[in-house]
């Protein structure tokens, strides 16, 4: 796909998977911030936000190919592909309906595989795919991310005891760590049309600032209006907005990162499954 369709043409419509495999559901993600273009890099260069988040989840492992083995002639196809964590669908630089501030920098969208029972959705592993699609371009300041994560296609049930919120048991990676690498943010939850979050707002703050994670330390936040965070640069109709019924966090992250937001939106994801939440999810995190 070219940057051409990608970032001027195309609209964001809701994934949709390469083939009949089940699927957990559409991932979308948009950094924003600011973004020097390296000196050297071409702004014709054929290597576009798709092509290189691509190849950058193929390299990984991550990337499942399983459709595009069956493609081509015979004598090409493969016999074996992997499953991976997601299948693409988009990716650009520059989206048609992004507002103009705060500055959306990449947007990337994937539909997820269905998950293993003890393993959170692969919030991680995608936020590094486009971290690192959006690094190989340029210099990377980032004021926010959001992303949408597919809650109704956790199956909560079948989460086994000792991983109830799979990514808790990973916490300790963020262990060694400068203690002066803590930053405030804020944090919105959002179900859209949905109004089942503010309803479980207390639990879900309980969850997700557990006292077994050093992670995440904050507080339900009701003085903080929605308009202090980025509208999605997607239509209501691709997931169940527009963003109405929500509830904000504001409190300190161990660190800026990609890899602390997907943890924390991993998190998020699996403790809004257990609560009953069944509904598309838009999470934003906003450093203050």
């Amino acid at each position: 796909m070219s940057d051409q369709m990608s970032e001027q043409d195309a609209v964001a419509q809701p994934g949709v998977a390469p083939s009949a495999r089940r699927t957990t559901g559409t991932m979308f993600a948009a950094l924003y911030g600011e973004l020097v273009p390296h000196a050297w890099r071409d702004p014709a260069s054929e290597h576009d936000a798709y092509q290189l988040f691509h190849q950058r989840s193929l390299a990984m492992g991550w990337l499942d190919d399983r459709a595009g083995a069956e493609e081509g002639s015979v004598a090409d196809r493969r016999t074996h592909a992997a499953p991976g964590l997601w299948a693409m669908n988009d990716a650009g630089w520059i989206h048609p309906l992004a507002a103009p501030q705060p500055n959306l920098i990449s947007w990337f969208q994937v539909e997820a595989s269905a998950l293993a029972d003890d393993r959170p959705l692969p919030v991680q592993p995608f936020l590094h795919c486009a971290q690192d699609t959006t690094e190989r371009v340029g210099t990377v300041h980032l004021t926010a991310v959001q992303i949408l994560l597919p809650v109704q296609g956790i199956e909560a049930s079948a989460r086994p005891p000792y991983a109830w919120v799979p990514s808790m048991r990973t916490s300790d990676w963020f262990g060694e760590r400068n203690p002066r690498a803590r930053v405030p943010v804020k944090v919105r939850i959002d179900g859209g049309v949905d109004p089942s979050i503010p309803v479980v707002a207390p639990q879900l703050a309980r969850h997700v600032v557990a006292a077994e994670q050093k992670m995440f330390a904050g507080e339900i936040d009701e003085a903080l209006p929605l308009g202090e965070f980025p509208a999605p640069p997607f239509e209501d109709g691709f997931w169940n907005g527009p963003p109405l019924h929500g509830m904000t966090l504001s409190g300190e992250l161990a660190e800026w990162s990609c890899d602390a937001v997907g943890w924390l939106a991993a998190t998020v994801a699996d403790s809004a499954a257990h609560l009953g939440i069944h509904t598309p999810v838009l999470f934003t995190v906003l450093r203050v």
